[in-house]
C-alpha cells in the first residue's frame, strides 16, 4: 500500500513512477487504487499495461473486496495499491457516528483488513527534522496497520535528503527510508475540476511515464520495496470466475466508451462477462449509435459537460438512444450519462444544448457546486441492477446541479450518506429508462456496518423530496 500523510503528497506519480520501474525489470505489477476513482485508475494501466482495480472498502462486501484483492494478486508478482487521500482519511472520521475503524474506506482500514504493509510518502518540502515526528506519528497510530517503510518526494538540494533520513533514523528508528526523490518540474500533471486530466488525454504519456520511471530507478530501492510485500493470498481463496460488483443489466450491453463517457471500473465489467453477458462500446462523440439489438443500454459518467456541442449535434447516437427506449431496452445513466438523458445541459459558459429527452432533467454547470461522498441507496423503482427495495452502495463526485427534476417522473433512490444522515431522494426514471448523479459501485451485502445502514423502511414507506 502507498499512503501519504495527505493529498497532494505526490502518492500518485510516486505509484505511477514505481509500476513503470518495476514493469521494465520484468515484475509483473498488478495495480490497485482504494477508494472510489476512475482517473487514477487509467493512469495505472498505462504505466503497467494491465487494468488496475479498485478496492474499496467502505462501498464493497468483505467477499467482494477479497475475491478482487486474490484475483489481482493471483496473475502478478507484486501488487502496489495507491492510498485514497491521507492514511487515516476515509467516508466518517473516528470519533463521528457511525465509524467503523475496519470499514471506513480510508487506506488504513484496508490495510488492516488485508494485511497489507504501508509504504508512506512523505513531501519534504518546508521540512527538515520534523519530517521523522510526521513518520513516526503515522507508524505508531494504528497497531494493526504495519508501516514499513517511506519515500520522500519534492526534496530539495544538498544535505535535505541526509537530513530527511536522519531524522526518520532518530525518530523513528528500524523504519526504513527507502528512497528521496527530488524536486522535478517535470513530474507535474494536468488537472482539471474532478481531478488529472484523463491518461488518454495526455499529450505525451509515455515520455512522462518513462522520466519518472528513471526517477525511481534512481533514487529508490526497488529490490528493498519488494522485500517489504507479503504473500497476499492463498491460493485457495482465489475466485475461479470474475467477482460481481453489479448484475449485467441485459445480455447484450451497449456501453458509451469515450472521453465524455469514462468512468467505469474494468472489474465491473468483468463480472458482466463472467455472467455472459455481451458488452458492445460505442462512442458518442463519434456519433455512433447505441447497437440496435442491445437490450441494455448503459452511459457511465465522464466529462459530458467539456463536449455538449458534439454531443448534442450526434444525431445517430441521440437517435439511437431514443430508438432504444422506445423498443423497450434498459437505458440506465450515471453522473454524466444522467444528465445526457435529460432534456438539456448548460456548459460552463451558460450555452444551453439539448440532449437526448428521456428525462424531464435540465442540469447545468455554469455555476459549479462540489457535490461529494457516498451513498448507501435502496431503489424506489425497478432498475436493470434490481428490483424496488435493492440496496447498493454509490459515490458522487460532480461539479454540475440538477436545476430542474419533473417530480412527476418517479424518483430512482432513497440516499443515505455514510454517516446515516438522510439525504431524500435522487434520479429520475421515465418507462425503461433511469438514472441518478450517483455512480454504482455494489450490491450491499445485509451484513455490512454503519449508520448508514439503517432506516430503509422508512425511506421506502415515505420518501422525502430531493435533497437539493
Amino acid at each position: 500500500m502507498l499512503a501519504a500523510p495527505a493529498s497532494g503528497s505526490g502518492k500518485t506519480t510516486v505509484t505511477l513512477a514505481l509500476i513503470r520501474a518495476l514493469t521494465r525489470q520484468g515484475v509483473r505489477v498488478g495495480a490497485a487504487k482504494v477508494g472510489p476513482d476512475y482517473i487514477d485508475p487509467a493512469f495505472h494501466a498505462a504505466a503497467g499495461g494491465r487494468a488496475c482495480v479498485n478496492l474499496d472498502g467502505w462501498a464493497m462486501p468483505d467477499p467482494l473486496l477479497e475475491a478482487l484483492a486474490a484475483r489481482l494478486a493471483a496473475d502478478t508478482d507484486l501488487v502496489l495499491c495507491e492510498g485514497v487521500m491521507g492514511l487515516l482519511d476515509g467516508a466518517v472520521a473516528p470519533g463521528q457516528p457511525g465509524h467503523d475503524p475496519r470499514a471506513d474506506g480510508s487506506t488504513a482500514a484496508l490495510a488492516a483488513r488485508l494485511g497489507w504493509p504501508v509504504v508512506l510518502v512523505v513531501d519534504a518540502r518546508g521540512m527538515a527534522a520534523s519530517a521523522g515526528a510526521v513518520v513516526r506519528g503515522f507508524r505508531d497510530v494504528r497497531p494493526d496497520v504495519t508501516v514499513a517503510g517511506v519515500i520522500f518526494t519534492r526534496a530539495g538540494p544538498g544535505l535535505h535528503a541526509d537530513t530527511l533520513r536522519a531524522a526518520v533514523a532518530a525518530l523513528a528508528p528500524g523504519l526504513p527510508v527507502l528512497g528521496v526523490i527530488p524536486r522535478d518540474a517535470r513530474l507535474a500533471l494536468p488537472s482539471r475540476h474532478l481531478g488529472l486530466v484523463q491518461a488518454g488525454e495526455h499529450p505525451d504519456l509515455d515520455a512522462f511515464l518513462e522520466h519518472a520511471a528513471d526517477l525511481a530507478a534512481a533514487h529508490v530501492d526497488l529490490a528493498a520495496l519488494r522485500a517489504l510485500a507479503r504473500l497476499a493470498v492463498s491460493p485457495s481463496t482465489v475466485p475461479d470466475r470474475a467477482p460481481r460488483l453489479l448484475p449485467p443489466p441485459g445480455q447484450r450491453i451497449a456501453m458509451a466508451r469515450d472521453e465524455a463517457f469514462a468512468f467505469v471500473y474494468p472489474a465491473l465489467l468483468d463480472g458482466w462477462r463472467a455472467e455472459g453477458a455481451e458488452v458492445v462500446p460505442f462512442s458518442p462523440l463519434a456519433d455512433e449509435a447505441p447497437a440496435a439489438d442491445a437490450d441494455a443500454v448503459y452511459l457511465p459518467g465522464g466529462y459530458p459537460e467539456l463536449h455538449g456541442g458534439r454531443l448534442a449535434g450526434a444525431s445517430r447516437f441521440l437517435g439511437g438512444l431514443r430508438a432504444a427506449a422506445h423498443r423497450g431496452a434498459a437505458v440506465f445513466g450515471e453522473c454524466g450519462g444522467y444528465m445526457v438523458l435529460g432534456r438539456g445541459l448548460e456548459d460552463a459558459d451558460g450555452r444551453r444544448h439539448a440532449m437526448a429527452g428521456l428525462l424531464p432533467v435540465e442540469t447545468s454547470f455554469a455555476q459549479p457546486r462540489l457535490h461529494l461522498g457516498y451513498r448507501a441507496a435502496v431503489t424506489l423503482a425497478e432498475t436493470p441492477f434490481g428490483p424496488v427495495g435493492t440496496r447498493v452502495r454509490a459515490h458522487e463526485f460532480h461539479y454540475a446541479r440538477a436545476v430542474q427534476e419533473d417530480p412527476a417522473a418517479g424518483a430512482v433512490f432513497a440516499v443515505r450518506d455514510a454517516r446515516g444522515r438522510d439525504l431524500g431522494t435522487v434520479g429520475r426514471r421515465v418507462g425503461s429508462v433511469a438514472g441518478s448523479f450517483m455512480h454504482l459501485i455494489a450490491r450491499e451485502d445485509p451484513g455490512m456496518s454503519g449508520a448508514h445502514a439503517h432506516g430503509y423502511k422508512t425511506a421506502l414507506s415515505s420518501p422525502s423530496e430531493p435533497a437539493s
